[in-house]
């Protein structure tokens, strides 16, 4: 088993076994018609793929799509729609990670409402597989839209937990702990904006938690700063894309941190 394959697992594994309650994120902020444009940097601030979100409306139904085209040819797209009547309701999500970026491609589309989820994957004869399966999907499933979540997270909110859906063997439930941590200002076209900083915690509890930190497999955290006010925005998110690998950051156009 290859180290990102057993990353993976161990995080499945191990968040599965996590007690944790679903929570349901009121709606707070309506999400209406949106067109950004985002850039992903590597550590050392080095542009490494532009990225493109845009976000249509239909009665209570949101679509929403983020993708990034990187300089070596590899692309991150995901697709998600989603309800918002009262709390925020996953109805499907597809996920593509394809390129040298990413030493272990995925294909995965969750349909929530059914419980199908289909992972498609090549092997190294160039043979596509393709698995289709019914799962026991969470109400609190988050795949796609924990942004949004974060978008609507009130005042003084305390820690809470949501599920999510990690393409490995198919597709395997974890829980990922979700904590206002800090505040900060942001720096958007020419203005200085408030911001709160959230960390998104993958939570390993135990043996595994040991064994993942002696072969240097520990999951790092990703945070994400908010932008406060009547039109909240997802400005900053720094993380690994996919759960290993670099950390990236995630950026609007044209923002920066405050000093």
């Amino acid at each position: 088993m290859r180290r990102n394959d057993f990353l993976i697992v161990v995080l499945c594994a191990a968040t599965m076994g996590a007690a944790a309650r679903a929570e349901s994120i009121p709606v707070r902020h309506i999400q209406r018609p949106m067109h950004r444009f985002m850039v992903a940097r590597s550590e050392d601030g080095k542009t490494i793929a532009s990225g493109e979100f845009s976000q249509v409306v239909q009665g209570n139904e949101v679509t929403m799509r983020l993708t990034y085209h990187f300089l070596d040819g590899s692309v991150d797209d995901e697709a998600t729609t989603y309800t918002q009547k009262g709390t925020f309701q996953l109805v499907r999500n597809h996920h593509i990670q394809k390129g040298p970026f990413f030493t272990k491609p995925i294909d995965l589309t969750i349909e929530a409402a059914t419980g199908m989820v289909t992972s498609q994957t090549i092997d190294k004869h160039g043979r596509i597989h393709v698995e289709s399966k019914h799962m026991d999907l969470p109400d609190d499933l988050a795949n796609g839209i924990v942004g949004t979540l974060l978008l609507n997270v009130p005042d003084n909110a305390i820690p809470f937990r949501v599920g999510m859906l990690a393409p490995v063997g198919g597709g395997r439930l974890i829980r990922l702990l979700i904590s206002p941590a800090e505040e900060q200002t942001v720096h958007l076209a020419g203005q200085t904006l408030e911001a709160t900083v959230f960390r998104i915690h993958p939570e390993l509890g135990g043996i595994v938690r040991v064994i993942a930190r002696l072969l240097g497999l520990q999951p790092k955290d990703v945070m994400v700063w908010v932008l406060e006010g009547e039109d909240p925005a997802v400005a900053v998110i720094v993380g690994q894309l996919g759960g290993y690998g670099p950390m990236v950051s995630s950026e609007l156009v044209g923002s920066s941190f405050g000093k």
